[in-house]
């Protein structure tokens, strides 16, 4: 029986998901959240139940934590887990960050309904499965922003100002201002939110 964890921030296609799921003899989705926080939540209080979470099934575009940095949090403290991306955006800069991080799988919701379980399936038995035009597009698209200009343009296109980025990532106003800069440098950006704007087409955010 392969455990899933599921986390989508839209509560309908989690639940259509988690019935679709539900619906393999060899599936079971044990746990239902609304964004990679709450997924780090339970995954912290539970890891170690016998009825462990075998496979975290995430969306991407969440609040609070995307389902590329759960991935990312996951490949690092939870290595014995699988996780697969199911998301409507196949964007190239998405796509590098997923495989950067582990993931096992990176569909899209408009796949056939059939393709997801049988994507856990193979990501249950160690490979991985990726579009192969999807993967070609990201390797052709490389992100040059760092993790932390990622982190702050990311704020600063959700309006907040540079005293609260600041405050956010426990930084200096300057060094928040320079991180910004560099964004908007790299992107040959005319200001911050154009650079965030920029950035969020391309799947950097």
């Amino acid at each position: 029986m392969i455990n899933v964890l599921l986390a989508e921030d839209q509560s309908m296609v989690r639940g259509a998901l988690a019935a679709l799921l539900n619906m393999e003899e060899n599936i079971r989705v044990v746990a239902q959240v609304e964004d990679g926080k709450a997924a780090l939540e339970y995954l912290n209080r539970t890891h170690s139940e016998t009825d462990a979470i075998d496979i975290v099934l995430t969306d991407i575009e969440m609040p609070n934590i995307t389902g590329i940095e759960l991935a990312e949090v996951i490949a690092e403290k939870f290595p014995e887990l699988r996780t697969v991306i199911v998301t409507t955006f196949g964007r190239a800069g998405y796509i590098r960050r997923a495989l950067a991080a582990g993931v096992y799988g990176f569909i899209l919701k408009d796949a056939p309904s059939e393709i997801l379980a049988e994507v856990l399936y193979k990501a249950m038995a160690g490979k991985k499965t990726i579009d192969p035009e999807l993967a070609i597009a990201a390797l052709d698209d490389k992100d040059p922003l760092s993790d932390k200009e990622r982190k702050a343009l990311r704020l600063a296109g959700s309006g907040k100002k540079t005293a609260e980025i600041a405050n956010d990532l426990c930084l200096s106003e300057g060094t928040v201002r320079n991180y910004l800069s560099e964004a908007i440098s790299k992107l040959n950006a005319t200001n911050r939110i154009d650079a965030a704007r920029i950035a969020r087409q391309k799947g950097w955010l």
